[in-house]
């Protein structure tokens, strides 16, 4: 089975009965035959149905009244639906009406035709054949011309709309083609009386033989009976003689109805009168001021210059009930607050009462007025509340503020439930100038312009600017003296961190109603200002409070540490550190760089650019001192161990909580410090571009060098830390057991000694210690302590005053083991040290004792490989042989 009828469209949507129908739609039936039954507005109308095709269906409106669907009924399909409606009305039509209904000459044929063309349908203006195109979409159609329709016949026609729905398919050409058809048409029936003639000149000819013939027949019957004229002449005058009698009656009874009207028109106008008192009484009761008005105007209209005693009576008990209305209205005038549409009614009332002042400007004056003393009242209150509370806030200022050091930004930053007295004061002037300003700026301006029925004063014009700027000065001095109290003489104590953001969306909503009002930019500058140097005193506070959160670092070191394979161990110091720069950079991104409508931008001010370099300089800077301070004091609660050494000896050294040496926790400062130096500023960097502040590069350029001299400083001081100890224990080893270089009773050479060994153990020890924590150190430590080493070992073999020929065996074995060993963190110091340190020893006597060195020096390769490898990755060419 076929699917259901659906009508979507229809043209046009309404008419008398007998109004032709466009439908359109889907699967509108197979063929002429398929049409079972078509009701428009529930009247059938099958026997005007035409078929074009499955999506077109002409038909004729029944007797319908009202909105009513179009229902289809096929054979194939079924009943249908409709998206759409018609709606039906019926108009009374005499012989002298107007009708906007076409009456086509035709003879209707009420009945089904199979042909596509008939006689109820209209010729194409144009000339062209509108078969065969696909419907234009009369949903689009609406939605371009919503007022428009594509009906000839229509009042409301759009050529687009026919010429979309009929020809959106036909050919710019054939378009032309039917234009010139159309003025050829156009035309042909503007060419006058004359046309009309030629085309009617059959009919003209027929009426002039009738007349002819007329003028024949009544000559002839004259010839031969003339009373027949005498008749038609009596006829005539009977006629006008019951003509004239008909005339008189009804000219004498509109004589007799004139009078009655003016007998019940003076009537109804002494009644309006002596009723007026009674009424303007009844009228105040009801606040019906423009009934009043109304009878007052029409009262002195009327009687405003009679002589009648009685009248004038009246009209002075009416004037004074009129004087009181004006004094009431001028009272309701000045009360305020008052809405504009109010004031403007009451100005209009009184200027149509006859008011001798100047009623617009008074509501002016009284509405500047009313907004001066409110704004100052909330003001005067704030001030009374604030000295009030003055001596409990200072004794209770200081542990409130260390309360808060520990709170981060973004805490602090929260709305409260309690708002400050300051606040509230902030919160009351915003108000008032949301809610009054607006009204009192539109006031003025209708005053001048002549829209409230008053003639304006121009003279008042610098006035009403300066009232409009001394309520913005105000209001701005206002602003200044509660939250920027360092840049006026004010004594107040600054708006609490947590309220600035608050206050500055309440001070922008102020500028954005003053900007919708399209003020003088004089007095827009004055609120601008005020915004510019709240929006730098909240950077300025945001970033104080982040450098002193940064201060803080130093006491909440939890030395948790984290590994990184390119910058090594960390703690979480610079974590901690990147957050805090990067709460403050939010909040001040989301409540300070955002420019708003008409504001400064502070990315292209100077003063604010300077602002914000030296607030991130304050914070790099202090945290470059917290790393000098963590690292530096670390040893503030440590408590004291002893490193035994090979030979015996002690090393005295600090370990901290967490397992932590001291030393250790310097080389993780350091580690800290080139973290921060290499990754976290260039993201801080980033952040800060991304977010729309301006560049800082500068900054962090000093940042850098304040870092590499911490880096410098702590390095310094971990390097002399561990040197001294190493350092210290060589001698006692060397010489532990009472040992001398020239000794008789030696033992003959077998290994390296352990005091050279143990100087092997502790760099590993300290090779270890800084590979864990931060590789990249490893040369720059272990190469100015082997400067040490060098020069201790240079100095102890310099000061032996004889070797005998074990002993320079013994010397020459163990600086080669060590410069063996050493040879990657070689400087040319230590290269001269050693080469001076080998030089004290003599040569050896035989080429023996050379070759059984180098042996014993294999031997050590072999033995001690992996201590080796920790320091080595390739062994330099011939060294054994320039020692030896």
């Amino acid at each position: 089975m076929a699917k259901s009828p659906v009508v979507t469209g229809i043209s046009p949507k309404e008419g008398p009965p007998g109004t032709r129908v466009t439908i359109r739609g889907e699967h509108l039936g197979i063929n002429p035959n398929d049409l079972s039954s078509l009701k428009i507005c529930d009247c059938e109308c099958m026997l005007s149905a035409e078929w074009k095709s499955p999506n077109k269906i002409i038909a004729r409106s029944g007797p319908g009244k009202g909105r009513g669907d179009i229902i289809l009924v096929t054979k194939s399909g079924g009943v249908g639906t409709s998206t759409v409606q018609f709606r039906g009305y019926h108009e009374t039509i005499g012989p002298l009406k107007e009708s906007a209904v076409w009456v086509e000459e035709a003879p209707l044929n009420w009945g089904r035709q199979n042909s596509s063309v008939t006689i109820f349908q209209l010729d194409d203006p144009l000339g062209l054949s509108v078969e065969g195109d696909e419907k234009f979409p009369e949903n689009e159609l609406t939605e371009l011309f919503p007022d428009g329709s594509g009906d000839l016949l229509s009042e409301n026609f759009e050529p687009a709309w026919f010429l979309l729905e009929h020809h959106h398919g036909t050919s710019f050409d054939d378009l032309r083609v039917g234009l010139s058809y159309l003025k050829r048409k156009v035309d042909s029936q503007n060419e006058g009386q004359l046309s009309f003639l030629k085309d009617n000149v059959g009919s003209v000819m027929e009426q002039l033989d009738t007349l002819f013939t007329l003028k024949q027949n009544y000559e002839a019957d004259f010839e031969r009976n003339n009373e027949t004229l005498f008749r038609v002449e009596e006829a005539i005058n009977q006629s006008l003689k019951e003509a004239t009698h008909l005339f008189h009656g009804v000219l004498t009874r509109r004589e007799k109805a004139e009078a009655t009207r003016n007998a019940l028109a003076v009537m109804t106008r002494y009644k309006f009168l002596f009723q007026l008192p009674i009424n303007i009484d009844r009228n105040i009761k009801n606040e019906d001021v423009d009934v009043i008005i109304n009878d007052y105007a029409r009262a002195l209209n009327l009687f405003g210059k009679t002589e009648v005693s009685v009248f004038k009576k009246i009209l002075e008990e009416v004037e004074t009930k009129i004087l009181n209305i004006r004094i009431n209205l001028k009272s309701k005038l000045h009360q305020m607050p008052t809405t504009l549409k109010q004031q403007k009614k009451i100005i209009r009332n009184l200027v149509a009462l006859n008011d001798d002042g100047d009623p617009g400007w008074e509501a002016i004056i009284h509405m500047k007025k009313f907004l001066i003393d409110k704004i100052k009242a909330s003001y005067q209150q704030f001030i009374t509340e604030e000295q009030a509370n003055e001596t409990p806030n200072k004794s209770n200022r200081h542990p409130h503020n260390k309360h808060k050091r520990n709170i981060s930004l973004s805490q602090q930053i929260e709305p409260q439930n309690i708002e400050p007295k300051k606040v509230l004061c902030i919160d009351e002037i915003a108000t008032v100038i949301s809610d009054y300003f607006p009204d009192l700026w539109k006031l003025g301006q209708n005053y001048f312009v002549g829209d409230l029925a008053v003639k304006p004063d121009c003279s008042h014009e610098m006035d009403f600017k300066e009232m409009i700027l001394d309520i913005i000065v105000t209001v701005s001095d206002i602003y200044r003296t509660i939250m920027l109290p360092t840049t006026t003489t004010s004594s107040f104590s600054p708006v609490p961190i947590i309220w600035l953001p608050h206050c500055l969306k309440q001070i922008r909503s102020v500028f954005t109603v003053l900007m919708a009002l399209d003020l003088p930019n004089e007095a827009l500058n004055k609120i601008s200002s005020v915004i510019f140097d709240l929006r730098l005193h909240c950077l300025n506070i945001l970033f104080k409070q982040a450098s002193e959160q940064i201060i803080q670092l130093k006491n909440t070191e939890t030395w948790k540490l984290d590994y990184h394979s390119k910058q090594g161990t960390i703690s979480q110091l610079p974590n901690e550190f990147y957050k805090i720069i990067m709460e403050a950079m939010n909040l001040a991104k989301e409540y300070v760089i955002r420019d708003e409508r008409r504001e400064t931008a502070l990315v292209d001010n100077e003063t604010a650019k300077n602002e914000i370099q030296l607030l991130v300089h304050k914070c790099f800077w202090n945290f470059s001192q917290v790393l000098e301070q963590v690292g530096l004091n670390a040893d503030t609660n440590c408590s004291s161990t002893t490193v035994m050494s090979l030979s015996g000896s002690s090393v005295t050294g600090f370990k901290l909580h967490n397992d932590l040496m001291w030393e250790q926790k310097l080389l993780i400062t350091i580690s800290n410090s080139q973290y921060t130096r290499n990754v976290m500023l260039l993201k801080i960097k980033k952040e800060f571009e991304d977010n729309g502040f301006p560049t800082i590069d500068v900054v962090v350029t000093r940042a850098v060098e304040l870092l590499e001299n911490t880096e410098s400083k702590l390095l310094e001081t971990y390097i002399e830390t561990k040197s001294d100890p190493l350092v210290g224990t060589i001698e006692p080893s060397m010489y532990v057991g009472s040992f001398e270089w020239d000794s008789p009773s030696l033992l003959y050479l077998k290994e390296v000694r352990p005091y050279a060994k143990e100087i092997i153990t502790n760099l590993i020890a300290l090779h270890s210690e800084v590979q864990t924590i931060i590789p990249d150190l490893m040369y720059a430590v272990l190469s100015e302590i082997v400067v040490t080493i060098s020069e201790e070992m240079s100095r102890l073999m310099n000061c032996v005053t004889h070797f005998s020929e074990n002993g320079a065996m013994q010397a020459r074995l163990d600086l080669m083991a060590l410069t063996f060993t050493l040879s990657n963190f070689f400087t040319p110091n230590s290269k001269d040290f050693f080469c001076d340190a080998t030089n004290a020893v003599p040569p050896l006597k035989s080429e023996d004792n050379e070759k059984y060195v180098l042996k014993c020096f294999e031997q050590f390769k072999t033995r001690m490989h992996l201590q080796i490898m920790c320091f080595l990755t390739s062994c330099p060419n011939n060294i054994e042989t320039s020692i030896i």
